[in-house]
């Protein structure tokens, strides 16, 4: 069988059009020998972060790297030689902004993990998908809601697996809960909140400076540097939750969305748009500059509410234009108690003191998760502290077990077009819609799957 041919089958499962709940998979790679040979698309800040992740596993050759800056280019060249590795080929140097197709043209590429701009995941994660090469996709899956059928209909069409790397469902609080959720310490499940809670106003604006990516300027565009190039446009010119699933992703995995469960309907609302303008104002020091005299479409609070066929609300916010410290926002709370991450606090009814808040270190201990308790250490040094190194290796070892994706097409889909829905909402003077079924009605059937913590959880194998 051809290494394609078994790729395809790896994710039956999340195709969903035979089978809801188990299929037969091929042998897993290593039972021939065999290492993943793996293309980067985009060696900016963040893919270099992956990047360093696949250069300490032993069953991954970086066998491709592809970037239209060349000095990030080289600088992740650089990295993979300093791990003592082949050299990969390369695409791009030439500023042909089509080379990552050459990329994928590439004889023998398992998969390939896109770590580009969002304008560029769908139609790259589309070509990867009709060329039979295995996706890791950073967030977002499309910008349009049309891109995300797009993307989930090539998916299915191809049969080739697609993961969304969404790091956050990692984190280790957050699975903790998941464990606890799974428990029924929380009871029913009632209501739960999430959100992307930081202040990006460094990241949007700098000096265009290659040695100072956040801050020091009030440069975007192509003037700017780094995620200024092209992130701060989206705040110019869309009003809407552009960030789901750092919150979404932990909130759907608890309440079973896609399994059991699906959103039903979402609303948003925006506030003003005055963060940015004050900023730049502020660090313009009263002088003349152009970002000073620019009209933000992007409310300095979203906030989006969504409905769930089993009863439950899940509120998420959009907070990145005004100062302020870093939270997702979490909380999960059900018929017996309720977690909030923002005070590292719970209450249990029967548990906890009643009327009162309780410290969360003793049930991390408790219900840390099998995941953490068994990679904790491989884990260490990783980014945002941990989280990368386990949505790599949940990637790596789905593909090479044959194995649905933790985080598959659907989930992937359904997180991320929060953010064209949430658009239209706000554009359509707040207005509550429908929200689509992208599993087609599958949703009824399919099981839980993620990080399951038992033999049927290709993550707990070491690589």
């Amino acid at each position: 069988m051809q290494r394609r041919r078994f790729l395809a089958a790896a994710s039956a499962l999340a195709a969903g059009t035979a089978c809801t709940t188990a299929c037969t998979t091929a042998a897993p790679l290593r039972s021939r020998g065999r290492v993943l040979s793996l293309g980067l698309i985009g060696t900016g800040l963040r893919g270099q972060v992956l990047l360093t992740e696949l250069l300490r596993r032993d069953d991954v050759e970086v066998a491709a790297l592809c970037d239209v800056e060349p000095r990030m280019l080289q600088q992740a060249l650089a990295m993979v030689a300093a791990a003592g590795r082949a050299a990969p080929r390369r695409y791009g140097e030439n500023g042909d902004a089509q080379a990552w197709r050459e990329l994928l043209a590439q004889p023998g590429l398992d998969a390939v993990i896109i770590a580009t701009p969002w304008e560029w995941h769908a139609p790259m994660a589309i070509a990867a998908l009709q060329a039979r090469v295995a996706v890791g996709c950073e967030v977002v899956a499309g910008i349009t809601l049309q891109d995300h059928w797009d993307v989930l209909d090539a998916q299915l069409r191809s049969g080739t697996p697609y993961m969304l790397l969404e790091n956050v469902c990692f984190r280790r609080d957050v699975m903790a809960v998941l464990q606890m959720v799974r428990a029924g310490l929380f009871g029913e499940l009632v209501h739960l909140q999430g959100g992307y809670q930081h202040d990006l106003r460094a990241v949007k604006f700098n000096s265009g400076d290659p040695a100072r990516p956040y801050g020091g300027g009030l440069e975007f565009g192509a003037r700017g540097w780094s995620e200024a190039r092209w992130r701060t446009a989206h705040s110019l010119r869309r009003n809407g939750e552009l960030y789901p699933s750092h919150g979404i992703g932990p909130c759907a995995v608890y309440a079973g969305i896609n399994r059991g469960n699906r959103f039903t309907r979402i609303n948003a609302f925006a506030s003003k748009a005055r963060g940015l303008h004050a900023y730049t104002v502020q660090q313009s020091g009263g002088r003349p500059h152009p970002s000073t005299e620019l009209d933000f479409a992007l409310g300095d609070i979203v906030t989006t509410t969504l409905a769930c066929a089993n009863g439950e609300t899940i509120l998420l916010q959009h907070d990145t234009s005004l100062p302020r410290p870093y939270s997702l926002g979490f909380r999960v709370q059900g018929t017996r108690g309720l977690w909030m991450d923002l005070n590292r606090s719970i209450h249990i009814e029967g548990r906890s003191p009643p009327h009162r808040w309780e410290p969360f270190d003793a049930y991390q201990a408790e219900f840390d998760h099998p995941l953490w308790r068994r990679f904790a250490e491989r884990a260490a040094g990783a980014g945002h502290g941990g989280m990368d190194w386990f949505v790599v290796h949940a990637f790596v070892q789905a593909l090479k077990a044959g194995a649905p994706m933790p985080i598959d097409i659907y989930d992937a889909v359904t997180w991320s077009a929060i953010t064209p829905l949430s658009e239209q909402s706000i554009a359509e003077d707040f207005r509550t819609l429908d929200f689509p079924d992208f599993t087609r009605g599958l949703w009824r059937e399919r099981q839980a799957l993620f990080a399951l913590g038992d033999s049927r959880d290709p993550t707990l194998a070491a690589d």
